[in-house]
């Protein structure tokens, strides 16, 4: 599985039209807990569905993105953070400790 750079508020439009299930991981590569999330992450990304849609924010580059993020889907700003996407919807959200591909597919319908 390949992440999608997230580089434009286009695809975050693109994200919120799409049916099923999408997932994006912000990151902030100046950050020691935000690696170690992401490295913990792609560990057990394979355990997702092959088909899934997976995006990835650089923080430091685009910190607007970041924002449009939080107020389209409803979610406080966090770094590092999780966003599970159904239809549109954010169904769930996890930062920090918290992020775990496994909890992911708990909810996975």
């Amino acid at each position: 599985m390949n992440w999608t750079s997230l580089d434009s508020a286009n695809q975050i439009d693109t994200i919120k039209q799409q049916t099923g299930y999408s997932l994006i991981f912000k990151h902030s590569t100046r950050c020691s807990i935000s690696m170690m999330a992401k490295r913990r992450f792609e560990m057990d990304m394979d355990k997702l569905p092959a088909d899934m849609p997976l995006y990835f924010l650089d923080l430091i580059k685009y910190r607007d993105l970041s924002s449009k993020i939080a107020e389209d889907f409803q979610v406080h700003h966090e770094s590092p953070q999780m966003l599970l996407i159904k239809d549109g919807d954010c169904i769930l959200d996890q930062s920090h400790g918290q992020i775990s591909v496994e909890e992911a597919m708990e909810v996975l319908v």
